[in-house]
């Protein structure tokens, strides 16, 4: 299995990442994904995750940092892309007008400009949509993606599925999926994800699967094989199944840069 979604940045991983690494292998988890949520973020995974095998990063702007994003960062991110092998995504990037810690209009900026990068560098994009979904599908429709993307930690309904895999984007399903008091749209948006379309993530140290017992206090990916158990649970196959696929559309998506 791939987790292609951990944020690494956490005290409780950072105190010991060789532990951290070995605690997810063990369980069958062969590499993970970390996001970069800023440049600075940036910079620090491509040092953190430089000796590890197992881990590759994104490069990127999450929109709650996009009031940061300047004209030099896309110089810099490319630089950063040619210098290092393991950066094998753009993000996390995209629109989150819930909270919106950066304006909307400072996330347009950032995600377009993110967008046209993944095209320049040749990396698919990693994408983040909360309260926005209008609004990052006509973006996307707009600038499309050559070399493919996928929408992380997918939470909606059937329709913005669909419209997702007419965009071509692969799909991300997390532990929400096991959170029985708002997991009905989902459930049922699941019916519709082809099994090429399909990969699984933890989004560690959040959105913890609510059916760990004992309860842990956060995620780690090594508890993907709950997701993994989910997702072959509501779509009637059995769990090898689900794991062999994940794992083929993970190295798919981001073949180019061996993973």
């Amino acid at each position: 299995m791939f987790d292609i979604g951990v944020n690494l940045d956490h005290t409780s991983y950072l105190e010991d990442l060789s532990k951290f690494e070995q605690e997810y292998l063990e369980e069958g988890v062969e590499g993970i994904i970390c996001i970069a949520s800023n440049l600075e973020e940036a910079h620090k995974l491509t040092d953190l995750c430089s000796t590890y095998q197992s881990m590759h990063f994104t490069l990127g702007c999450h929109p709650h940092y996009a009031s940061t994003w300047t004209d030099s960062h896309q110089a810099e991110l490319i630089s950063l892309f040619k210098h290092h092998k393991k950066a094998i995504a753009v993000g996390e990037m995209g629109l989150d007008f819930n909270r919106n810690y950066s304006s909307p209009s400072e996330q347009i900026t950032a995600f377009e400009a993110q967008l046209e990068l993944a095209n320049i560098v040749k990396r698919p994009a990693y994408l983040h949509e909360r309260d926005a979904f209008d609004e990052l599908t006509l973006r996307l429709g707009n600038t499309p993606l050559d070399h493919g993307g996928v929408i992380h930690c997918f939470t909606g309904d059937t329709q913005q599925l669909k419209a997702y895999l007419d965009l071509g984007l692969m799909v991300g399903i997390t532990g929400w999926l096991l959170d029985e008091r708002r997991n009905q749209s989902l459930v049922e948006a699941l019916q519709y994800l082809p099994l090429d379309r399909l990969l699984i993530e933890t989004d560690a140290p959040y959105l913890l699967p609510r059916t760990i017992r004992p309860r842990p206090k956060r995620n780690h990916p090594k508890y993907l094989n709950y997701i993994a158990e989910a997702v072959a649970h509501h779509k009637q196959t059995d769990l090898e199944t689900i794991k062999e696929i994940t794992a083929a559309n993970t190295r798919q998506l981001f073949l180019t840069n061996g993973l």
